[in-house]
Order: C-alpha cells, then structure tokens, then sequence
C-alpha cells in the first residue's frame, strides 16, 4: 500500500463518516489534521478532482464565491433537490413531488432534463429567519 492509497483511504473514511453531508476540502483537510493524519491541502484537492472525475464523487459548486463541497456518489443525492440557505450556507436535501411535477413540466413542455442532484433553490432556512425576526 502505497503513500497516496493511505491519504486517498483516510480522504475516502472522512467522505463515508459524513454520512451523505456535503463536505469541504478544507473541512476534510482539516478532519484529517485533527485525526493526526499528515496529508498536504493540495493532496487532498488533487485526491478530490481525481474522485470526481472517476465518478467517485459527486462536487456541488454553489456559484456565490464558497468552496465546493463534495459527497460520495454512491448517495441518493441524485434522486432530489437541495435548498442553500443564504444566509448561514446549509445545504438541505429535499424530496418534494410538487418540484418532481416541476421536472415533468420541463421536459414536457420544454424538453429540458432537469438534473435534480444538481438543482439548488435558494432562500433562507426556517433557522436563520428566526433569528431576523428577532
């Protein structure tokens, strides 16, 4: 077992301990360094990119200058659509059948494939809006 397989092997126990959360580079990086595992964040980066490319991974860039987060792809994350909370970042799953009529209606009407593992809704979690109305 070579170098690379112990840091990709320690990268890959992060992604499965996450439990299907998207995570970070940094957040893995960070993990790794605190579980005393000495691995570069540029290792970690080019460990990532190659399992996304394999399809390992599935990357989710949320377009608003934040870091990527990435998620095994052997999740159901596929199967539904995310809500971006605005204001505090969080990334929630969300299954609905009102937006699967929305998919319908796309394809339908527009023959556009709506990706819903790649479909991210934004506004403001029920957390964070209590805290403005406070």
């Amino acid at each position: 077992m070579g170098y690379n397989t112990k840091q990709l092997d320690a990268i890959l126990s992060v992604l499965k301990e996450s439990k299907g959360a998207h995570v970070t580079a940094d957040e893995i990086y960070m993990i790794l360094l605190n579980q005393g595992n000495r691995v570069g964040k540029t290792t970690v980066y080019r460990h990532l990119e190659k399992m996304t490319n394999d399809g390992t991974l599935r990357r989710f860039t949320l377009g608003d200058n934040t870091s990527a987060c990435y998620q095994l792809a052997d999740t159901h994350c596929a199967e539904h659509h995310h809500l971006r909370c605005s204001v505090c970042g969080t990334l929630i799953h969300m299954e609905c059948d009102y937006l699967d009529c929305l998919a319908d209606h796309l394809l339908k009407n527009h023959d556009f494939i709506l990706d819903k593992g790649k479909t991210v809704i934004y506004g403001i979690c029920s957390q964070c809006a209590k805290e403005e109305k406070k």
